[in-house]
């Protein structure tokens, strides 16, 4: 099945943190923190502006972004979990 966003929205793939602690403890599934990074796989069009013409999204396909803790909607296909997510909701866009 494909996905493909509508307007501001964007789908994230969350990045799992890691299940380890530096000194070598496995953390169980209900320690973890919620993540807060993905990578982006399909982007809407843009948001409409007043006069019926769009915005260019900000983010692309295969950025890896940082968004908000609690943003979006969070979605199963084939057993992953994904986030449709605003383009408001990313705080920003790791480069490395």
């Amino acid at each position: 099945m494909t996905l493909k966003p509508l307007g501001d929205r964007l789908l994230v793939k969350p990045i799992e943190q890691e299940e380890r602690t530096a000194s070598g403890i496995i953390l169980p599934e209900t320690a973890k923190e919620k993540p807060q990074e993905g990578e982006v796989l399909a982007v809407g069009p843009g948001a409409r502006k007043d006069d019926g013409s769009r915005m260019e999204m900000d983010v692309k396909v295969g950025d890896r972004v940082l968004y908000a803790k609690y943003a979006g909607t969070e979605i199963k296909m084939d057993g992953q979990k994904y986030l449709i997510l605003r383009e408001s909701d990313i705080l920003a866009i790791i480069e490395r």
